[in-house]
């Protein structure tokens, strides 16, 4: 899953990968995260963050949730292969 790029693996190669990296991953992991609190059945709209729902039951809302799911495997390649680069690179650096 795109989610576990934070959570069961960069966060566990923490510090041994860059912070950026880790910071993408969690930033990915947020979207998705807060596309799901929006598309459920709370009111998060009084929030700062200006959630505004996703009413899956209406076609339009089903349509633009499934869009936006489509695009988190897309976002997620680039952070899966820099993570897959960066255990790699692990794995071959002999310890100091």
């Amino acid at each position: 899953m795109t989610i576990d790029l934070y959570g069961k693996v960069g966060a566990r190669l923490m510090p041994l990968i860059c912070s950026d990296l880790l910071a993408d991953a969690f930033e990915l992991a947020w979207d998705i995260r807060a596309l799901d609190m929006r598309a459920a059945p709370y009111d998060l709209s009084d929030l700062d963050e200006g959630w505004t729902p996703v009413k899956i039951e209406t076609p339009s809302g089903k349509r633009e949730y499934a869009e936006r799911q489509r695009e988190s495997p897309e976002r997620a390649m680039p952070i899966r292969e820099h993570l897959i680069k960066e255990c790699e690179r692990l794995l071959t650096t002999s310890p100091a």
